[in-house]
């Protein structure tokens, strides 16, 4: 029996996917801050590094020796500001997007089978080319997106400034990617564009409105933009083709690790020029491993 790691499996699409890997002869292990009736739950919060560790040693106090064969990083979330702190310290968005799911990868790295595959769901936002309604990103400063008021380019706009918390995290994901890639060879590792998918739980701490919108939009009244949009996808299409790719049942071409749904179908494209910079995905390695006072040049946080 395979064994799955995930977080971001109890709603939205990767609720679908929790549901295909658990029906395919899988032991599912889901992150979550609230327990699930029918499948291995440990308690975990993302917005809480402890709770991370906590995390993390519960799955490797369980498995013992059974290594994980995937593991699937797919929570996120965006707020209307990057005003908000996490006990930390820092920035939410960041926080949560790309720090938590850093130390979790690095917890977890000694754990992971010889030849186990690893996902991160990151978004086409991060790459101006994709033209979407979000600021992109500026850069991938792990300090400056921790502690955004000592940015001296920070957007003065609140609305704008959580975008770019956002989209910056996502560009994160995608380096992050590509630093595990130089680093384990034997590891299948990518990252996850789903497009936009309305219907989720990604905009729950956005304004009212916007959320109300979110949601309508998740239902068939959003069919007819779907139609017109190449980045706009269902959740079963997003949810499902994450399923495909875990299950190895999708398979990258050679040299690939952006895997995107557009139309609601799989597409191997290349992910924007700053995610493909070597150099800056070794020095967001490194200075996050600083902010999280992990070991720098090594991949064990132990």
């Amino acid at each position: 029996m395979t064994t799955m790691v995930m977080t971001g499996g109890t709603s939205g699409f990767g609720a679908i996917t929790a549901e295909r890997l658990k029906g395919g002869n899988a032991r599912v292990i889901l992150g979550a801050r609230r327990p699930e009736s029918d499948v291995d739950t440990f308690p975990l919060d993302l917005a809480e590094l402890a709770s991370v560790r906590r995390f993390a040693d519960a799955v490797r106090e369980d498995l013992g020796d059974t290594p994980i064969d995937a593991l699937v990083l797919n929570a996120g979330l965006i707020r209307p500001d990057a005003d908000g702190r996490t006990v930390d310290g820092f920035e939410t968005t960041f926080a949560v997007d790309h720090l938590a799911h850093y130390l979790l990868l690095r917890l977890l790295l000694p754990a992971l089978a010889e030849d186990a595959i690893v996902t991160l769901t990151t978004s086409g936002t991060h790459d101006p080319a994709t033209a979407t309604s979000l600021v992109p990103p500026r850069h991938a400063d792990a300090e400056l997106l921790a502690h955004p008021d000592r940015d001296p380019d920070r957007e003065s706009d609140a609305r704008k400034a959580g975008q770019h918390a956002y989209t910056a995290a996502k560009l994160c994901a995608v380096l992050t990617v590509r630093a595990v890639r130089e680093r384990h060879p034997n590891l299948t590792v990518l990252a996850y564009d789903p497009g936009q998918v309305f219907g989720t739980g990604l905009a729950e701490e956005l304004a009212l409105p916007l959320r109300i919108a979110w949601k309508v939009m998740g239902t068939p009244v959003g069919w007819p933009a779907r139609r017109f949009s190449p980045t706009l996808n269902t959740r079963s299409a997003a949810g499902n083709t994450l399923a495909d790719l875990v299950f190895r049942l999708e398979t990258p071409p050679p040299g690939h690790t952006y895997a995107a749904v557009r139309r609601g179908k799989l597409a191997w494209i290349e992910p924007s020029v700053q995610a493909r910079d070597d150099k800056l995905a070794d020095i967001l390695w490194r200075d996050s491993a600083r902010l999280l006072g992990l070991p720098t040049g090594e991949d064990s946080a132990q």
